[in-house]
């Protein structure tokens, strides 16, 4: 089955990161709310998981059988992050640790997770947000990020370190994102034959969260030094501050749980078209445009810079002025929608139907 909250939302997500990555990686920029459709989109990834779960319970499939399709998919998304970083981006950023390694990781934990009670998964979520910023203390994170960008010795111990606490999107506290996503879809799903869903609850308890933290935002500036460096470092996502752990994820729980009140409740059996439709193609299709969009900004970057530039990675970030790197990415946008369209109208396969052809 699928939601109309999830596809949407999704979209959203999609959008916000074609933007965004157009505006950093041509003209160096970062827009306002560059921060908020990573957490969108890894918050789904336990959504769907739980979704997905569902579905193949009703159809009777044999526990090993889950167990070994979700292990299995766990691994191609963790491998194809290091692939990806390597002949998308460069050899050198292989262990950059992007969101698809972190989207294994999550599948691979969640397979585990979800035999057990949801107050584990919970006591996850909070132990790796708060763990990250001593990690990250201990280990001196900054060191990582000298040049605005994760760099790392390729060495056992700052590889592990940088999946650990300092790369792009690392465990702590990233995976707290899909396991309460997982957590969240399990306690609205589990009634859903029922008209009295927790939506409501849910909505308030992200509601809070993101109050909790506005007010750490605005008392962190007033606390001790040893504070603010260690705990309280104010909203930023490089690195993840528990402020924005916190109100990011409140605000996914937020909208999701208010989406799926509104949106899905009223939305009949009759086929879904129009702009819905194009929202359910973007996620359905979300692992290829992740890839789709990356190819068609990226390479280009560095097939320009070797042959005009001194080095592949001259113009990468200041190739452009911002408003054409953003008509690139509508572009891109457009583009990449009508592809999707009609690999979906003409049964092409993506690297989604890749991924259940191997993994089952």
């Amino acid at each position: 089955m699928r939601y109309v909250s999830i596809d949407l939302l999704r979209t959203v997500a999609i959008v916000m990161m074609v933007l965004v990555h157009f505006m950093e990686n041509l003209a160096g920029s970062n827009w306002g709310v560059a921060g908020f459709g990573a957490p969108i989109f890894n918050f789904l990834v336990g959504v769907s998981y739980r979704v997905w779960l569902d579905s193949q319970e009703k159809k009777d499939i044999p526990e090993e059988t889950i167990f070994r399709i979700s292990l299995r998919r766990g691994l191609f998304l963790f491998v194809l992050g290091l692939a990806f970083n390597v002949f998308v981006w460069l050899p050198e950023d292989a262990f950059n640790w992007d969101v698809l390694t972190l989207i294994g990781t999550a599948l691979l934990l969640l397979n585990f997770l979800r035999q057990i009670p949801t107050v584990i998964s919970i006591v996850i979520s909070l132990t790796a947000m708060v763990i990250g910023p001593f990690l990250r203390e201990i280990t001196d994170y900054p060191a990582y990020w000298t040049n605005g960008y994760f760099e790392c010795d390729w060495t056992f111990s700052e590889i592990v370190m940088g999946y650990l606490s300092n790369g792009y999107f690392p465990i702590f506290p990233w995976i707290a994102y899909p396991l309460m996503g997982f957590v969240i879809a399990s306690v609205l799903f589990e009634e859903e034959s029922t008209e009295h869903q927790p939506t409501g609850t849910t909505a308030l308890i992200g509601i809070i969260m993101m109050l909790v933290t506005l007010l750490a935002v605005i008392i962190g500036p007033q606390t001790p030094m040893s504070i603010t460096k260690s705990v309280l470092r104010g909203w930023t996502m490089f690195p993840p501050s528990i402020e924005y752990v916190m109100g990011t994820l409140g605000m996914a729980i937020m909208a999701f749980s208010l989406c799926h009140r509104w949106i899905d409740r009223a939305i009949t059996k009759e086929p879904i078209s129009g702009l819905l439709s194009i929202c359910t193609t973007l996620s359905k299709y979300s692992l290829s445009m992740y890839l789709f969009h990356h190819v068609v900004h990226i390479w280009p970057l560095w097939i320009y810079g070797a042959i005009y530039g001194t080095e592949p990675t001259q113009f990468w970030r200041n190739a452009m002025p911002m408003w054409p790197a953003i008509g690139l990415a509508v572009l891109c946008l457009v583009l990449g929608c009508a592809l999707f369209r009609w690999m979906e109208r003409t049964k092409r396969p993506g690297l989604e139907s890749l991924m259940r052809y191997l993994c089952g």
